[in-house]
């Protein structure tokens, strides 16, 4: 059986994914969601998605994330940061996704995981 690193309490889990979310809206990320992946998969707790405007907007929104989420969290692994259309970092416990607009509306994940519960980030006083 595969286990994922430390797991975390979940109030503990949902707090780092809505405090990633937050700081993307800081760095004006728009349509930011948290999907509760909990009972859907055992990969992680929560989906953050997020869309950037820009490549070099993505970098700014995931290089925030990644300096701001430490030293409590640290991400286990990061994809995408070559082309920034879409950056997947992974905490374990929540999975951040930051895409371009073209990018995140072809692949629409949100539609693949249609089942999850969604809460909408709209503001930094969430």
């Amino acid at each position: 059986m595969i286990k994922k690193h430390e797991e975390k309490p979940a109030a503990s889990a949902h707090e780092s994914a809505v405090k990633a979310a937050k700081i993307a809206f800081e760095k004006k990320a728009t349509d930011i969601v948290i999907l509760d992946m909990r009972g859907l998969t055992s990969l992680t707790d929560y989906f953050i998605i997020c869309t950037a405007e820009a490549d070099a907007h993505a970098k700014a929104i995931v290089d925030e994330i990644e300096m701001k989420m430490l030293p409590v969290e640290k991400p286990w692994h990061i994809e995408g940061y070559q082309n920034l259309k879409w950056v997947l970092m992974d905490y374990v416990d929540f999975v951040v996704h930051v895409f371009t607009r073209e990018t995140r509306d072809y692949y629409n994940i949100e539609r693949l995981w249609a089942d999850a519960p969604v809460e909408k980030i709209e503001s930094a006083d969430e």
